[in-house]
């Protein structure tokens, strides 16, 4: 299971709305830089710095055609960092009751009360 750092990092890349359009075309199957942009009607500059990062995080691949290089999804890091979303999403695997979230509240803030007495 990937660490609170990892797991804020990955949520990062998709959390500009164009990247999560980008996978979206890209689920359909391999585009091209231009393909992409004409799609989304933005720069092919841009969709380049997108895919740039998308590719940092392993989220795309590319392969070269000819003149063209076509971007793929990446399905087990899409596999993976899915996992690990449901897994940050999935609710407790008990129910917890109210009251002990309350207590335990209540314990906390009596300990920051009496370290904040202690300070002066």
């Amino acid at each position: 299971m990937a660490g609170p750092k990892e797991l804020a990092r990955l949520l990062k890349v998709l959390s500009v709305a164009t990247r999560v359009r980008i996978v979206q075309l890209l689920k359909d199957g391999p585009l091209c830089v231009n393909a992409l942009a004409a799609r989304l009607l933005v720069t092919q500059g841009a969709v380049s710095q997108h895919l740039r990062i998308m590719r940092d995080a392993g989220l795309v691949t590319d392969e070269k055609h000819g003149y063209f290089v076509h971007y793929h999804l990446n399905e087990k890091t899409l596999a993976a960092w899915k996992k690990e979303v449901d897994t940050l999403l999935a609710s407790g695997h008990g129910a917890r009751k109210h009251t002990k979230g309350t207590s335990e509240c209540a314990a906390a803030t009596r300990r920051t009360k009496a370290a904040g007495n202690r300070k002066t």
